[in-house]
């Protein structure tokens, strides 16, 4: 198989990180224990998720072990999280940016799959977690559109209809979303979230 064979996830994958990381600039400390779409996480456990969970990626992408790596941070102080993310950050990307990397199987918690595939999955994960995020401390920026629909399309591939989601499933079950609905709602919607209530 070649690179041209499949979308390169990878200029997507940079973008969304370059999306995540600007975003996670913008939280302050007195939003860390507020709310977030990802009922289980506050604003600090996600940011613990979102750290911890690029740490495995990048293992993944240098043929370590990733399953072995827990998809925390642990020990970031409060005003922390921007470097702690950008650090991670700068490491998965190279991990990744070889093409070998993108046809050669590797391990991810939903089986054995070529590094693409792969990649792909956690573009999907990047920027949902950015959009639990962004709705989490107000809609700071505009979000990249196009990373949304991408990942809305892996998400209805990965996660279709036919696929029953249960305990292993880390995504809720899909709820419609409204009519007419820009696609970071649409995808938050395949996966099972809400945007939170607002007074």
């Amino acid at each position: 198989m070649t690179t041209s064979e499949f979308v390169d996830p990878r200029p997507l994958y940079t973008r969304a990180t370059e999306q995540a990381a600007a975003l996670i600039k913008t939280v302050r400390p007195d939003q860390l224990d507020g709310p977030t779409p990802c009922t289980e996480f506050d604003v600090r456990a996600l940011l613990s998720h979102i750290v911890g969970g690029t740490r495995r990626i990048a293992v993944v992408g240098e043929g370590g072990d990733g399953l072995a790596v827990r998809p925390v941070a642990d020990g970031v102080e409060d005003d922390g999280w921007a470097a702690a993310y950008d650090e991670v950050r700068v490491r998965v990307l190279k991990a990744w940016e070889s093409d070998e990397r993108m046809t050669t199987s590797v391990r991810v918690p939903w089986g054995e799959v070529p590094g693409h595939a792969a990649l792909s999955g956690y573009v999907m994960e990047i920027v949902t977690h950015t959009w639990d995020l962004s709705e989490a401390v107000g809609h700071p920026h505009r979000l990249d559109a196009e990373l949304a629909e991408f990942a809305l399309a892996n998400a209805r591939e990965v996660l279709p209809d036919s696929r029953p989601r249960d305990e292993d499933t880390p995504f809720d079950t899909r709820r419609e979303a409204p009519e007419g609905a820009d696609p970071y709602t649409e995808l938050a919607a395949w996966l099972g979230r809400t945007p939170l209530d607002r007074p």
